[in-house]
This record gives C-alpha cells, sequence and structure tokens, in this order.
C-alpha cells in the first residue's frame, strides 16, 4: 500500500479496479488541517484521465506493472500491431489507449510495452525519435518582426508540431514523445 508521500509522478497505482498511473501530482498542506495531494491518474487501460485529491490518511494500492522489450509491426485501422522482442509473441492495442504518442510512431519502431500480470496494457515510446519532415513552409525573410520565429512542420506519420524557421522539408528532426515539442534538428 502506498502513503501520500510514495504518490510520485510516474507511479503505478490500482485506481477503480484497472491498472494507472499518477501523471500529475501537486502537494498542499492546509492551515490547520491535514496536507492533501491533488493528482491526475491515467487508466493504462482505458486511457481515462481521472483527477482525484488524497487525504492525508488516505492508502492506495500498487499495481504490479512489468515491462518489456516490443517492436511495432503495423497499424490496421484502430489497432496497433506489436511483437515482443524476447518470444516473438504478437499481440495488438487499440489507439485509443495509447492516445497521443501514437504519432510518432514508426514500422520497425522497438517500444517498452507495459504488461499487468502477463496481459500488454500499454506502451511507452523512447523519450526522443528521430522523423522526417514531409511538409514546411519555406522562410520568407521578415519573418521574425512579429516575435514569432517558429512554423508548423508535418512529419512522417501525420504529426504536426512547431519548429524554428530554418526547418525544411526532407530534414531529420529530434522530436520529444512526451511533451510533442521539437528538439533539434538530426
Amino acid at each position: 500500500m502506498y502513503t501520500l508521500s510514495d504518490l510520485q509522478t510516474g507511479t503505478y497505482i490500482l485506481w477503480q479496479n484497472e491498472p494507472a498511473q499518477i501523471i500529475w501530482r501537486e502537494h498542499t498542506k492546509l492551515g490547520r488541517g491535514g496536507a492533501i495531494l491533488r493528482t491526475k491518474i491515467r487508466g493504462l487501460v482505458s486511457g481515462a484521465i481521472y483527477d482525484h485529491t488524497f487525504k492525508g490518511s488516505d492508502a492506495v494500492e500498487a499495481a504490479e506493472v512489468s515491462r518489456r522489450r516490443a517492436q511495432f509491426l503495423y497499424g490496421e485501422g484502430d489497432k496497433l500491431n506489436f511483437m515482443l522482442q524476447d518470444d516473438f509473441d504478437q499481440f495488438s492495442l487499440n489507439k485509443k489507449i495509447v492516445g497521443a504518442p501514437v504519432k510518432f510512431l514508426q514500422d520497425g519502431m522497438e517500444v517498452e510495452v507495459l504488461l499487468y500480470g502477463d496481459k500488454p496494457i500499454n506502451i511507452q515510446l523512447p523519450v526522443k525519435v528521430e522523423l522526417k519532415v514531409t511538409y514546411a513552409e519555406p522562410a520568407v525573410r521578415g519573418n521574425t518582426a512579429q516575435g514569432n520565429v517558429t512554423k508548423i512542420i508535418e512529419l512522417e506519420g501525420g504529426a504536426r508540431i512547431n519548429a524554428p524557421l530554418f526547418v525544411k522539408s526532407g530534414d531529420v528532426v529530434r522530436v520529444n514523445t512526451q511533451t510533442g515539442a521539437y528538439v533539434e534538428r538530426a
């Protein structure tokens, strides 16, 4: 069982009968009362986001979530198909459960699979991935007069992000998969 101080960002817990992960937390000490912990919890099976406030004496059950390496094979409709690296078993996950990182997936990419028991429930992408720019507006001299020194570019896989003006079509850029932000040109 986890106490209030054990609940950190990234901690896996059992929440409403499913494994979940704390994705945001804010600890507050009330004047004469006890401490409270405001959290955002993401269900790993349903993909739902829950807001919950824990009181000082609350305890939460830990979820036994393990990780294994897998390779992304292909997407088909609403399904994403993967293969485990160690025993070559194949499985599929729903795009809605994976969420926003799905736009950064590439065929053959290695990911970490989150398992609850022996059942794959979600994936985690590497923090940074390299993607090719498929479309970028050309930079025009004088664009910086308004203080806007970025432009929207389109990456392979369909993701659209903000990038500096010097990035052009055909470049390869590094993107942070957790924030969806441009990091650097590769």
